[in-house]
This record gives C-alpha cells, sequence and structure tokens, in this order.
C-alpha cells in the first residue's frame, strides 16, 4: 500500500508566512496526498480492471480511468513544461488519451507514482515565481501569464475536482470510499475532518 511520505518543514517564518522551502513542501505534501488518495482506491478499493471503464450512468462519457488519468495528467505536463528550457509554455489541453492506465489497475498505479516521484523531484529546486505562459481554449484561444507555484496549487484542486466525479462513479459501482476523497481541503477543514487535509495548519 502506498502512503504519503513524511515531511519534515524547517522554515523562518515571519508574521506567519512560511518561507519558500516551506511553501514547495507544503504544496508538495498536499499534491502527494490527493495523488495517493488514488492509488490507495485503485489498491484497495477496486477488485478488477472493468471497474476502471465502466460508464457512468449520471455522468455522460465519465469513467474512473478517465479521470484518474486527466488530473494525473496536469501534474505530469506542469512537472515536464518547468524542467524544460524556458520560456516555458504549458498547454493543458495536449494530453494522451485512451492510454493503459485508463483501463488497467497495475498500469494507473504505475502511472500515479511515476507522478508523485516525478513530482517529488521537480518541485524542491523549482522556484514557485518562476514564470509560466498558459495556452488555454475555453474556447476561445487563451494565454495567460502564470507561474509555477499557482499552477501547481490548481493541479491540486482540479484533482480532488476529478475525485469528486470518481466518487460519484464508485458509488453507482458499489465502491467504499475513504471518507474524504473528492473533498477539498477548505471543506475538510470546516467539517472538522481528521483527514491528512482536514487539519488546518495555521
Amino acid at each position: 500500500m502506498s502512503s504519503s511520505p513524511s515531511i519534515v518543514i524547517a522554515s523562518s517564518e515571519q508574521n506567519g508566512v512560511p518561507d519558500e522551502a516551506a511553501s514547495r513542501a507544503r504544496l508538495l505534501e498536499v499534491s502527494t496526498v490527493i495523488l495517493n488518495q488514488a492509488v490507495e482506491l485503485l489498491e484497495n478499493g477496486l477488485d478488477h480492471d472493468e471497474q476502471l471503464t465502466t460508464h457512468s450512468n449520471f455522468i455522460p462519457g465519465s469513467t474512473i480511468g478517465k479521470h484518474l488519468r486527466h488530473a494525473r495528467d496536469h501534474f505530469v505536463l506542469l512537472s515536464e513544461t518547468i524542467t524544460a528550457p524556458p520560456p516555458h509554455v504549458l498547454n493543458y489541453d495536449k494530453r494522451a488519451r485512451n492510454v493503459p492506465m485508463e483501463s488497467s489497475r497495475e498500469a494507473a498505479i504505475y502511472a500515479l507514482n511515476a507522478a508523485i516521484a516525478q513530482l517529488q523531484e521537480v518541485v524542491p529546486t523549482t522556484r514557485l515565481a518562476e514564470p509560466i505562459t498558459l495556452h488555454a481554449v475555453t474556447p476561445y484561444p487563451q494565454v495567460l501569464d502564470s507561474t509555477f507555484g499557482r499552477e501547481l496549487w490548481f493541479a491540486g484542486l482540479h484533482a480532488i475536482h476529478h475525485w469528486s466525479m470518481v466518487r460519484v462513479i464508485a458509488g453507482e459501482l458499489g465502491i467504499k470510499m475513504e471518507d474524504s476523497f473528492g473533498f477539498a481541503p477548505s471543506t475538510l477543514v470546516h467539517m472538522e475532518s481528521t483527514a491528512p487535509l482536514g487539519t488546518p495548519k495555521i
């Protein structure tokens, strides 16, 4: 079973604001917890590969495998963009579809763990303020200025959004979920949850 890493944060906080290294470590911790939720679902919640490809009756075109792949792709695209030579141009719409992790638990676990390992290598050495140019289709083409830190934060919340839809599909399949799966940290804090992302770190 995969488990979230124990991250020791040594920082010189001033006025309650963490320093750069602490901020990176905290974003990495949150990202790792979120991705590990998917790994744990695959290892302990799903019984067979067919559950990854079963289409939802409530969310047309949706499968657990598609949501896991889509959310994981955002972390990988961000990591690949920021480690390439500048200028860093990020486009979340350039994703591979119908890949093995959408239909194989083994492939999905491998892909998610690889994304976690990639983040653990990239995040500690990348400035949160490192500039990124985001290209998006909304459906109008958009070009927006962003930063690595902002996009890492977004990738985590984006994954939680998709975990909430995974939760719906899992419910249709009778799969029992961990209580905090698919809930935003702010919601968990409001609920006074004891989940890893539910305890306020203020």
